[in-house]
């Protein structure tokens, strides 16, 4: 079974093109559409309401499009609207949650650092996946600024720099093993955070697992392109195209839209 739409993403900016990414990567032959929100980011300071609505309206939008799947590439988004948007449209829905499973089940500590936004957090998803892991310890903590930042570009100045720090040295003190990304805008951070950590400190994302989850959806219902050579790469932002630009590259078509 071959179809040619395209996959639709959506984050509240620019932070799910590191979940884009890893789908190119496993599937460069498919055809993208991504919805970078990014005047309505941060979703993770936002009410429940207001995250399922902005959720329903960017998935209208992809789906208008044409998109045959919808990847929702915002945790907060995920962790608060995920169930409303399966009951509400047929299209299937992948989903992208903090990576707490891979994380608790190779702990030699047995604490966990998790850097993520207030609205995942905060969320009845998330903490009915920390119930799973009894004899763990999670350090949270919730990224004031930092998707700010990143969203204005601002990865490697002095201010994320301090930020991270002040966030990580709690966990470090804490002796955790493992940090996981609860944030799809986190990754971009990678390089900044493993200045702050000590080497044995694994770092965690979804961005593979969900590619992987998203190739095999499509396999067991609406089916992958069957083209041989990669399709257009497509780029909605209602902010500023010059740094979503930045961050997926010249081989993209990124255009200013208002949705």
């Amino acid at each position: 079974m071959h179809n040619n739409q395209p996959i639709g993403l959506f984050d509240s900016g620019i932070g799910g093109t590191s979940i884009w990414k890893a789908i190119h990567q496993l599937m460069p032959n498919e055809a993208t559409l991504f919805l970078a929100d990014s005047l309505n980011a941060p979703y993770g300071i936002k009410s429940k309401d207001e995250i399922i609505a902005l959720s329903c309206k960017n998935t209208e939008y992809l789906l208008n499009l044409n998109c045959k799947i919808i990847v929702v590439a915002c945790n907060t988004a995920t962790t608060n609207a995920i169930k409303e948007l399966r009951s509400k449209y047929k299209v299937p829905f992948i989903g992208i949650e903090p990576a707490i499973k891979p994380a608790a089940l190779h702990s030699q500590t047995q604490k966990i650092g998790i850097l993520a936004t207030k609205g995942t957090i905060n969320s009845t998803l998330f903490h009915n996946s920390l119930q799973q892991y009894q004899n763990v310890t999670f350090v949270e903590q919730i990224g004031h600024g930092l998707v700010e930042l990143i969203e204005n570009g601002q990865i490697n100045s002095p201010e994320m720099f301090e930020l991270l720090n002040s966030y990580l040295q709690p966990m470090i003190a804490a002796d955790i093993d493992y940090l996981v990304l609860g944030c799809s805008h986190y990754p971009y951070l990678i390089p900044q955070i493993k200045k702050i950590l000590p080497p044995h400190i694994t770092i965690i994302d979804s961005g593979e697992a969900v590619a992987r989850q998203t190739q095999k959806v499509l396999q067991e219902t609406c089916g992958l392109h069957d083209l041989t050579t990669p399709a257009e790469q497509i780029f909605y932002t209602n902010s500023q195209p010059e740094v979503l630009q930045s961050f997926v590259g010249s081989n993209c078509k990124v255009f200013q839209k208002e949705f």
